[in-house]
């Protein structure tokens, strides 16, 4: 696994153990990206679970969300579509520097493509990138059987003026029926469905995927990482709604 991204200063790392808000986290990633750019704080990638929910990247479509009433809904301003958060998923949000990182968001993009397939290889799982689909699937066809690939990971970002936050969502042990509520990405063709590490029969914890997701981070992009706690909240801080950039698909 080669590194793709050039060599900065140490990100911070920050796990919650209890399952974020949707909202405080949207509001926290805003202020953090904001601070990042004034140079008051440190990069950060900052791992979590969230409650139940759905989000809407900025090309959702309404006729996607398939049971509105089941969980909460938010508009993420991410780029993509619908996709499900849940307790077993591990989500990641990247608060990265992406001007120092060279201002290319496509290789951005390709970056944490290459991060997830570096943490599934850890567990010997072959990640995949498809043209026209994003994120990271899983090749499940069975032999003499018709294709099937399934999702194993999404990808979401948004950019304010060159620092990014949202992020990736690995999925580790969510309940895959929850996807159900929502087209998931805005693909209903039955050959692509969603899959997760336990689906895939390997017995992962969020612990172990956090060390794999850490492990590949600092290669592909060439950055020490340092243990910080995770956010506290109080007062949420008042959000921006602005955007330059949004890239990704949930």
């Amino acid at each position: 696994m080669h590194s793709v991204m050039t060599e900065l200063q140490t990100v911070d790392w920050a796990v919650s153990d209890a399952p974020v808000p949707y909202p405080e986290a949207v509001a926290f990633m805003e202020a953090r990206a904001r601070a990042i750019r004034e140079g008051t704080a440190r990069e950060l990638v900052w791992l979590l679970e969230h409650p139940p929910l759905y989000t809407a990247g900025t090309s959702a479509k309404a006729e996607d969300l398939r049971e509105p009433g089941r969980f909460p809904v938010f508009e993420a301003g991410r780029g993509g579509q619908y996709t499900y958060h849940g307790p077993g998923q591990r989500v990641v949000y990247v608060m990265l520097d992406v001007a120092a990182r060279g201002r290319d968001v496509r290789a951005f993009v390709q970056a944490l493509e290459a991060w997830i397939i570096g943490a599934l290889a850890e567990f010997n799982v072959d990640g995949e990138i498809r043209e026209g689909r994003v994120g990271v699937w899983v090749d499940r066809t069975q032999p003499g059987g018709p294709p099937r690939e399934d999702k194993i990971a999404a990808i979401g970002i948004r950019l304010k003026r060159w620092v990014s936050f949202h992020g990736i969502s690995l999925n580790v042990e969510p309940e895959l029926e929850h996807f159900g509520g929502i087209t998931p990405c805005g693909i209903s063709d039955p050959r692509y469905g969603v899959t997760s590490l336990v689906d895939l029969g390997l017995p992962v914890g969020l612990a172990e995927a956090d060390s794999a997701l850490r492990a590949a981070f600092e290669t592909v992009f060439a950055s020490a990482t340092r243990s910080v706690p995770a956010p506290e909240f109080g007062a949420r801080p008042a959000p921006h709604s602005s955007s330059v950039q949004s890239a990704g698909a949930p």
